[in-house]
């Protein structure tokens, strides 16, 4: 668990690149032109490093959540298990998983201070639908940090669905966790261990991801 809360402290910072824009809009560009202006945004917003609840949950609903495919990323992540699930199953677990998901990426973004972001150019063909946009993340201390991401596009434009960190994708490392749950107590078992951890943290005031 240590792992996957690191992993997730540090892809928030891939997270805020997206915020509304042309559907059309390349995937690599979309992710340049909107990264600084959230960053600064947590950065320079007083109450946001504060880690006021209210004002970094405001910022993780308008500028990521419309552009994480949350069903998708949950139906990986839970792999061979998710064909079995019933439509209930699947609505809960992914309404779980996003949570949890918002939880951390809140708490992350009101720890951003000097970090910047370099992309990589993007080797993609103009008909792929799906891409991996690589960057790197600037630290004040340490090396650089390699964080890349697949992204999908869907009739509402680009959304991602994973994201990989020093090499590890987030999707993979969170699969053996659930495959673990589901064994002891199936998805329904799953699903409380979510929900009990999502409450956990919703009585918790921010604070920095890796303490």
């Amino acid at each position: 668990m240590k792992l996957i809360k690191n992993l997730i402290a540090i892809s928030a910072l891939a997270f805020t690149g997206f915020a509304v824009a042309a559907p059309a809009e390349a995937p690599d560009v979309l992710v340049k032109r909107i990264s600084n202006d959230v960053i600064n945004t947590a950065k320079t917003d007083k109450a946001i490093q504060a880690g006021d609840v209210g004002k970094v949950t405001a910022l993780v609903d308008a500028k990521i959540l419309p552009y994480v495919d949350f069903q998708r990323m949950t139906a990986l992540a839970a792999g061979r298990y998710w064909r079995d699930a019933t439509p209930e199953q699947k609505t809960a677990l992914s309404n779980e998983f996003r949570q949890l998901l918002i939880h951390t990426y809140s708490g992350a973004l009101s720890q951003i201070k000097n970090e910047t972001v370099e992309f990589k150019p993007l080797r993609a063909d103009p008909a792929d639908n799906e891409v991996e946009v690589k960057s790197v993340v600037n630290v004040a201390r340490g090396e650089p940090i390699q964080l890349n991401y697949r992204l999908a596009k869907g009739p509402s434009g680009w959304k991602i669905f994973d994201i990989n960190v020093l090499g590890a994708w987030l999707v993979e490392t969170y699969r053996g966790t659930f495959s673990t749950e589901i064994s002891k107590g199936g998805i329904d078992g799953l699903i409380k261990k979510l929900a009990d951890r999502n409450k956990e943290l919703a009585n918790k005031p921010l604070k920095a991801p890796n303490k």
